[in-house]
């Protein structure tokens, strides 16, 4: 069976080329071409045909198609949805920032988290994505949108820390100086808060940010709002990136979508402030994007004007975030779900 040479490591391309006979100079020229996008084998114009047709004989090169190509009329988000080898789709999200552009990238082909405010669970869990599958979103949206990517965020469809091996191995690869070469400190991991996981990710010492899929300050709202939650009370998961902070040195960011009548009350925001407080975490506030099979509405200015209250009396480290791609249906799994009905 041919490999997933995209996939690869570039000491493991080298090993093989070692191997098999090839000079291992070689192995890095392959590497770069990956990494510029091409999708064939004979796009490698300085390998010599005999090399470029053993590779073929026993690598294949992935590259997915661009099934829709949605671009914002505010403010310049651009969504794609892909389509992979075996047919399923995938979703990502180019964004523009004073900062440099970030995409937000998925890990999985649906996802088994079942969070009801989010249209990404919707049709549930279909497979893991490559390392490979990960790194061509990148690729290929820098390729065809013709912008530099300063920041990768593993926020996308399904739950990163799920698909813990190939999120590893695309971060190792994405970082390479031959390839890409995005740093640590611009690739940020979202998770529910898979605590295992977490400290797994910590043992690596790669400075990475990790984002927490909060959304709620206690385990009855967390669980009803993030049913794969149950068995992960709140306090042990802020206690798990606590000690990811002192493991790392790197500050971890909380997500919570403020939700109408759900979790936006002045009273979840007093819990939330004991709950992050000496944290050293920053929160991110999001205005929720709703979505037709979902019965949840965004939080009214008057209520998030309450919550934030509460959190500046309490001394919070929060950025309320503004709201990107809204016209173009941006938020996660909405575009792949509309097209599969």
């Amino acid at each position: 069976m041919k490999r997933d040479i995209k996939s690869m490591y570039l000491s493991e391309i080298e090993e093989h080329f070692e191997e098999a006979g090839h000079e291992r100079y070689r192995a890095k020229q392959v590497f770069a071409w990956l990494h510029k996008g091409v999708s064939s084998f004979d796009e490698m114009t300085n390998i010599s045909l005999g090399l470029r047709s053993s590779l073929n004989d026993e690598f294949y090169i992935t590259s997915p198609i661009v099934i829709k190509k949605q671009v914002s009329k505010v403010d310049g988000t651009i969504k794609y949805l892909w389509r992979l080898h075996d047919g399923e789709a995938i979703e990502s999200v180019l964004m523009e920032y004073s900062h440099g552009n970030s995409i937000c990238i998925s890990t999985q082909v649906g996802c088994k988290m079942g969070c009801l405010f989010c249209a990404s669970a919707i049709g549930g869990f279909k497979r893991n994505l490559t390392a490979s599958e990960m790194l061509d979103q990148v690729l290929f949206t820098k390729q065809d949108s013709g912008k530099k990517i300063s920041n990768v965020v593993l926020m996308g469809i399904g739950e990163p820390l799920d698909n813990f091996e190939n999120v590893m191995r695309f971060i190792e690869i994405v970082r390479y100086k031959a390839g890409i070469n995005i740093g640590s400190r611009h690739l940020t991991v979202s998770t529910c808060g898979i605590i295992e996981n977490i400290d797994r990710m910590a043992g690596y010492g790669v400075q990475l940010t990790v984002a927490i899929s909060l959304h709620a300050p206690d385990d009855s709202t967390r669980m009803y709002l993030i049913p794969s939650s149950k068995g992960t009370p709140v306090e042990s998961l802020i206690a798990a990136c606590n000690k990811y902070f002192s493991k790392t040195g790197r500050r971890v960011t909380y997500e919570y979508a403020l939700i109408d009548k759900v979790n936006d009350s002045p009273e979840s925001a007093k819990m939330l402030s004991k709950l992050l407080k000496n944290t050293g975490s920053h929160l991110n506030l999001i205005t929720l994007s709703s979505f037709k099979e979902s019965s949840f509405k965004e939080s009214p200015a008057e209520s998030i004007d309450k919550f934030t209250a509460v959190l500046k009396e309490n001394k919070v480290n929060y950025t309320l975030r503004r709201s990107l791609g809204a016209d173009i249906n941006a938020s996660c799994g909405e575009l792949r779900w509309q097209t599969l009905k």
